[in-house]
């Protein structure tokens, strides 16, 4: 069995994660507490991850998480179906758990953001974000005096 990330309709992480679990399907949505201001409450949790569960089922049960009203569709890398490491699940789970930590957040990449490239032919050079859309990333690779434009798939 694999962890699987479903993408879902913006602010329904919380239902779809209960409404799964409901149908016995393992999932995960990690939550994180905010401090906001309400006329009958100051703490809220929120999801981590914006319009994100992890689902965790074999690939032959792939497509019944279309079964909860919400889930919107599975996120894609490279053509197929995100497959999430169960010790990167693991580490999400450690990491919110500890109460150290009193505020965290995800934000994309932004231009100027200096970044280390972990894989393919450039993996461990030094880059900086030139330029990022919903399709494409590009980045600057001053050793080797080129920039390097990556397509998402």
């Amino acid at each position: 069995m694999n962890w699987y990330v479903v993408y879902t309709k913006p602010k329904w992480e919380k239902k779809v994660a209960e409404k799964l679990n409901e149908i016995d399907i393992e999932c995960y949505c990690p939550l994180i507490t905010q401090i906001k201001q309400w006329s009958d409450r100051k703490k809220i949790e929120v999801p981590l991850f914006n319009s994100y569960v992890f689902v965790k089922l074999t690939d032959l049960d792939r497509n019944s998480v279309f079964q909860v009203a919400g889930v919107v569709r599975y996120l894609f890398w490279l053509g197929k179906p995100a497959i999430v490491r169960n010790e990167e699940i693991l580490t999400i789970k450690q990491s919110l758990s500890n109460n150290n930590i009193s505020n965290i957040s995800v934000v994309p990449y932004k231009k100027g953001d200096k970044v280390k490239l972990e894989t393919g032919v450039f993996s461990s050079q030094n880059a900086i974000v030139q330029e990022v859309t919903n399709t494409y990333c590009i980045v600057v690779l001053e050793s080797l005096g080129c920039i390097l434009k990556i397509k998402y798939t």
